[in-house]
């Protein structure tokens, strides 16, 4: 009986997500959220994990005492992330406080979540690990025309490729298969709250519902011969300097430099 965990569940993608697998016959699905209560509007069979906070030094161990005597895990996804945006002017440079949050979130709790579900058996030969990252930390598809800024959304996005990598070489031995993956723009508030609701229609942005769709097909279809690699499962059309960086002749799902 296939069983999913979903660390970030409650919004956007991840809330997307437990839906569409708590939707099929024979999943156990976890979702994680840092509020101390059950989210509503969710299906009552989702298992929630209450109180967990990515920027708590203590997540990983957090999220393995919730978990008690529960089973290895089929599929663990990371999607939980924060967006701050950032430039070089005086108003809105950088906030030290706010660049903490980013990398905590995004490169920094992965680790201690794997480790932690890792030394606990939660995790197996077969078991697949999901990181969400983002275009955003491809330094290979930075282009000029879409400038600098968003420095620590990027940046920590690029230290989470990293962390997959390096993950993925150490856990190959116990063939646990590590993913990092561009899920596609979203149409979601966080994208929205940051003001790149703007580009949604031009940047060919997507719900979170399809987005989820072909996330959750690449996970089913994944095995070891790509843990360790960066890829967009949905292809170029939402990424904006594919041609620049890239060329025009480019498949789907592709995979994405560093």
């Amino acid at each position: 009986m296939p069983s999913i965990l979903v660390v970030g569940a409650t919004r956007g993608l991840g809330a997307s997500l437990v839906k569409k697998y708590a939707a099929a016959d024979g999943n156990i699905v976890y979702g994680t959220t840092r509020s101390y209560s059950a989210p509503s509007g969710f299906p009552e069979r989702v298992k929630w994990f209450c109180g967990v906070d990515l920027t708590s030094s203590t997540v990983g161990d957090d999220i393995v005492k919730l978990f008690g005597e529960a089973k290895p895990l089929s599929t663990v996804i990371i999607t939980a992330g924060h967006f701050s945006t950032e430039d070089i002017s005086i108003e809105k440079g950088p906030n030290w406080d706010e660049e903490l949050r980013m990398y905590t979130t995004s490169s920094i709790a992965p680790v201690f979540i794997v480790h932690r579900l890792l030394h606990a058996g939660l995790l197996h030969q077969g078991s697949k690990v999901i990181l969400i990252s983002s275009e955003a930390g491809s330094i290979g598809l930075r282009h000029e025309k879409e400038g600098g800024g968003n420095y620590a959304h990027h940046a920590s996005k690029s230290a989470l490729n990293m962390v997959g990598k390096l993950l993925s070489l150490d856990l190959k031995e116990r063939g646990v298969i590590v993913s990092i993956v561009h899920p596609g723009f979203m149409r979601t508030e966080m994208t929205k709250g940051v003001g790149y609701d703007k580009y949604w229609d031009v940047g060919g942005a997507v719900t979170p519902d399809e987005a989820a769709s072909s996330l959750i097909q690449w996970t089913r279809d994944l095995n070891g011969s790509k843990s360790g690699q960066f890829w967009a499962p949905r292809g170029p059309s939402d990424i904006g300097t594919v041609e620049e960086t890239m060329g025009k002749d480019v498949e789907t799902p592709l995979q994405l430099p560093w």
